[in-house]
């Protein structure tokens, strides 16, 4: 091709013009890459999951599970095609290449929070998840994988060792309890609401405290909600469900009825024995008729024996 009749020979000659070039060309791939990935191999899974009647699978899909790992392509694409630049900076290489790991590694950790919100949707659809929610542990486990994300992101952008910040961390340890005070309360008090079966998602709670009178419709790590009879939310820190008293209307619920306590007072000086006419009079109602005849059948029971006790005693 004849670069001087179109111009662009200035161009080619000038080395910064065709790094640029060159890196405009290479995120183009990598955003080609990203849409071959998602067409074809994300279309297929789609696809296949549609078509069986498997259920943890459609759950993989609605987490966005393989949109989210689709995105390694460009990172990938981006990491191995730095080296095919011709001339290209050390630096800017290596800047590059420092980028691509840190989305490799973001991709990786958003791919893993949408495999736990698929577990958790898998598992809310099973009868033990009523007594055994998960949902906490699940985000202390995003919690971790967020944590070490982040770490190795900036391990890799100050080209160090993840173990060296890791031990930083070590000596940072009052610092991190006072940063995840809530959290750690948050945790051991999941272990004991859910340990004891003290809570349920389902039950009936009451906690005048913070306004909450309903249903809890959701138990996670840091909070409960409570859907009110007036339908609102109130949001109540898991730690306080330990601290606090609250009231749980799951026993009545599963006796099927209410007991109501009522004072009746009763004045000592009107019992007495009833007379044989007002017994009779009792008996002529049906509802009453039945237990008076047992009532009538035990005393004289009661009575003979005694008698023949006596009279063996004598």
């Amino acid at each position: 091709m004849d670069w001087d009749r179109i111009g662009l020979a200035p161009l080619l000659e000038n080395p910064i013009a065709v790094q640029a070039a060159s890196l405009i060309g290479l995120a183009i791939a990598s955003w080609i890459a990203l849409r071959i990935v998602r067409r074809i191999l994300v279309a297929s899974i789609r696809a296949i999951a549609a078509r069986s009647s498997a259920q943890w699978d459609d759950r993989l899909v609605d987490a966005k599970l393989f949109i989210r790992i689709a995105h390694l392509a460009p990172a990938l694409a981006v990491y191995y095609g730095i080296e095919w630049i011709p001339e290209l900076n050390d630096t800017i290489a290596v800047l590059v290449r420092r980028l691509s790991v840190c989305s490799i590694a973001l991709v990786i950790a958003l791919s893993i929070s949408s495999l736990l919100n698929a577990a958790d949707a898998i598992y809310s659809g099973l009868a033990a998840y009523r007594s055994r929610p998960i949902k906490g542990y699940l985000q202390l486990v995003k919690l971790a994988v967020g944590i070490v994300t982040l770490v190795i992101i900036i391990a890799t952008l100050f080209d160090k060792s993840p173990l060296l910040f890791l031990s930083g961390l070590g000596a940072m340890t009052a610092v991190l309890l006072l940063v995840f005070k809530d959290t750690i309360l948050s945790l051991v008090a999941s272990v004991q609401l859910t340990g004891n079966d003290m809570i349920r998602v389902g039950d009936w709670i009451e906690m005048p405290k913070y306004g909450a009178d309903g249903d809890v419709v959701d138990i996670a790590l840091h909070t409960v909600k409570v859907q009110n009879w007036d339908k609102t939310i109130t949001t109540i820190p898991t730690h306080k469900l330990i601290e606090d008293s609250f009231k749980n209307w799951r026993g009545m619920s599963l006796a099927g009825g209410r007991r109501i306590k009522r004072s009746v007072c009763v004045d000592v000086n009107t019992i007495r024995f009833l007379e044989p006419d007002e017994i009779e009079s009792f008996a002529t109602y049906e509802l009453l008729r039945d237990y008076v005849e047992q009532k009538r059948r035990d005393i004289d029971s009661h009575n003979a024996s005694g008698r023949d006790r006596a009279i063996n005693a004598n």
